[in-house]
């Protein structure tokens, strides 16, 4: 496995990194779990609390620096890519400051004496994606920190600048050799990394397959896992809702990231032919406006995809949906200039047997479906074998509600493209994976719910003991 920094702005080769080798590895996951053992587990949650908190410093510090590399590896606007920064450093600043909290010990209603504490169990595993590629790794290393696991993370190949910057940060603010390691490993060496028992948990963002797989084999260890997969998710118009304001938040909701998010608005259904129509004409109209350029520019409203094989593989499945009878309505190709871009495509006309119809698009590309009702919106966003997020848009609030409680996903937003936030638990069913991260139930993932239970010497040999 190569990993190497190529700016899909140019498709310029800027940096290539050796992979490391299996005596290295095996080092590193003796000293993650040493540390553990030793150090990092037997620390006071204000002690930890101290060093994520300076890492999160350190993040706004050096916010150009940071932004920076996420740009240059894999083609972010400069603005998201800022914006990436400081989500991270929320993140660690929120864990660092409710940890405390979330890890009080609970008492077990209806059982004097009995409570529940959460205790970490090892080093963590983390395989993790290139599209958020700070975003994505502070919400695992905010809470497995905080509660004491230590984690050895696997960072996609084409952002080893940016594993390399979040790795450094926890070194500049303290953090133990062991407490937060970052590896350049081969997939054959992530599966022994998987297999050892010194490693209690996994966790993936990425590709269904890729879920899978891991899954498999931690599965086969009797080994925890979170899996946070694909997705297409659908973005809901019902008759009531303003049809201008639905369209600019399509946009938004389909185009961040240059459409390269697993909750991206991917599936936009309407409701009502002559809605329908009007949607298609305005958002197809503001797709077609957006402009390709530098993504360091701020002028650049159109970025390219991450790479040469991601734009290979969206070509091929616009290729394949027009094959399948669907029609462009705009964009289609590559747009004619160096580097990785696509052009912001529109699809409209797909029918259950094209193949698109259930793939994930992983890019700045969107599928227009127009239903007759609600009934027919809500039976069209299901009929998917993901499920990670969903948006409704209505003037009635109840009722986006109503319809909201009705899509088979994780997540739902009403009146709102998906965002996210320290605060707002993430993660979705189906083939879109399962376990939860942020918030509260994130931290709670790679825990020893423990059970204590203290009774008075000379109690009976079982059942709870009456107070008196």
């Amino acid at each position: 496995m190569t990993y190497q920094t190529v700016n899909p702005a140019t498709g310029a080769v800027v940096k290539t990194f050796p992979d490391i080798s299996n005596a290295e590895l095996e080092g590193v996951v003796t000293k993650a779990h040493d540390c553990y053992q030793k150090d990092w587990s037997r620390r006071s949650i204000k002690d930890r609390a101290k060093i994520l908190s300076a890492a999160a410093a350190k993040l706004r510090e050096n916010a150009d620096e940071y932004a920076g590399y996420i740009t240059l590896e894999m083609g972010k606007l400069l603005d998201v890519s800022h914006a990436e920064v400081q989500l991270s450093a929320a993140i660690l600043d929120y864990y660092a400051q409710n940890a405390e909290k979330f890890k009080e010990a609970q008492p077990v209603p209806g059982v004097p004496g009995a409570v529940l504490e959460t205790r970490p169990i090892g080093v963590i595993l983390g395989i993790e994606p290139w599209n958020f590629p700070y975003y994505q790794v502070a919400r695992v290393a905010g809470p497995q920190l905080m509660v004491g696991n230590t984690l050895i993370i696997k960072h996609a190949e084409n952002v080893p600048q940016c594993a390399l910057a979040f790795a450094r940060l926890f070194e500049e603010a303290g953090a133990p050799e062991g407490a937060y390691t970052n590896v350049f490993a081969a997939v054959d060496q992530i599966g022994s990394v998987i297999d050892d028992v010194r490693v209690r948990g996994v966790t993936v963002t990425g590709s269904e397959r890729a879920g899978a797989a891991v899954a498999e084999r931690a599965g086969r260890a009797l080994k925890k896992t979170v899996m946070e997969l694909g997705g297409s998710d659908p973005f809901i118009v019902l008759e009531d809702a303003p049809l201008e304001h639905a369209m600019d938040m399509a946009v938004f909701g389909r185009m961040f990231n240059t459409g390269q998010s697993c909750v991206s608005s991917k599936r936009l259904i309407v409701v009502g032919k002559e809605r329908g129509r009007q949607f298609q004409e305005g958002f197809t109209s503001r797709m077609a406006s957006l402009t390709a350029g530098d993504p360091t520019d701020a002028t650049t409203t159109l970025g390219p995809v991450s790479s040469e094989r991601a734009m290979n593989v969206l070509l091929d499945q616009i290729k394949a949906a027009r094959e399948g009878g669907a029609k462009v309505t705009t964009g289609g190709g590559r747009v004619d200039r160096p580097g990785f871009y696509v052009q912001a495509t529109v699809l409209i006309d797909i029918k259950p047997g094209n193949p698109i119809y259930s793939q994930e698009l992983f890019g700045p590309v969107a599928s227009i479906y127009v239903v007759d009702s609600e009934d027919d919106a809500i039976k069209l966003a299901n009929d998917s074998p993901y499920g990670l997020g969903g948006v409704v848009f209505s003037a009635d609030m109840e009722r986006g509600r109503r319809v909201a409680e009705q899509i088979e996903s994780g997540m739902v937003w009403v009146n709102q493209p998906p965002w996210t936030g320290p605060e707002l638990p993430f993660g979705g069913i189906k083939n879109s994976g399962f376990g939860r991260e942020l918030a509260e139930v994130g931290f709670g993932e790679f825990v020893n719910r423990k059970m204590i239970s203290v009774v008075p010497s000379g109690s009976a040999p079982w059942g709870p003991v009456p107070v008196n």
